[in-house]
């Protein structure tokens, strides 16, 4: 059984009981905030292994506090909530450094099974293969959980690292927005290919002064070129 401490902030009382019923069922250690300026406070103090972020929240929106957790390198991982069935907020929410979203209403046996993903990512068990890629400028190291430009550490989130190894352990070759899917977030996640395109935009703004760079094939998918 799990212990991680996972961080729920929605100001919606039923949503709240709930999702946290489903999580220390599988137990998960819960803790609740009801705005974004308490999610911030709580975080300081008791820092999470995950945080469950609705969007729509008083006194600061799930959007901005996704946002200064990314502006200060938080890699806390984050599932984000949305009450609206819109690319728009799915998409932003991601730019922002959201490594998944659910949209309201949900299953809450789908929100604990993607809590369970996230956080097998970040446990770093994807990796069978630890052994150093090198592609021209850069080296991925699985084992460290790092990406070097010679000696500058390149800064990435859990699911951006995902992507690029696998997108560096296939260098040269085409992959598509459905293999990165299964490949990078794994057969039990249940996103959109647009997750993907968010995540490569991310990638390439990062890689921008090494010397790679994530080509696009027009209706096929991406490939890393060094």
């Amino acid at each position: 059984m799990t212990s991680e401490l996972i961080l729920l902030v929605d100001d919606e009382p039923s949503i709240v009981s709930l999702c946290r019923m489903y999580l220390e069922r599988e137990g998960f250690r819960v803790q609740s905030a009801g705005d974004g300026v308490t999610a911030l406070e709580m975080l300081k103090k008791s820092p999470p292994d995950l945080m469950i972020l609705d969007v729509m929240l008083p006194e600061l929106d799930g959007f901005e506090v996704c946002k200064q957790l990314r502006a200060q390198n938080d890699p806390l991982p984050i599932l984000m909530l949305t009450a609206r069935d819109e690319d728009y907020d799915k998409i932003l929410g991601l730019e922002l450094g959201a490594d998944d979203y659910m949209t309201k209403p949900f299953n809450p046996r789908e929100l604990v099974a993607r809590v369970k993903a996230i956080l097998r990512r970040t446990r770093h068990q994807t990796h069978e293969d630890q052994n150093v890629i090198r592609i021209g400028n850069i080296v991925v190291d699985p084992a460290r959980y790092e990406v070097r430009n010679g000696d500058y550490l390149i800064p990435l989130r859990a699911q951006e690292f995902e992507v690029l190894c696998v997108l560096a352990r296939n260098a040269g070759r085409v992959l598509s927005r459905e293999q990165l899917l299964e490949k990078a977030w794994g057969f039990d996640f249940y996103g959109q290919t647009r997750t993907v395109d968010v995540h490569i935009a991310q990638l390439r703004r990062k890689l921008a002064d090494s010397g790679v760079t994530i080509e696009t094939v027009t209706g096929v998918g991406y490939k890393l070129v060094g």
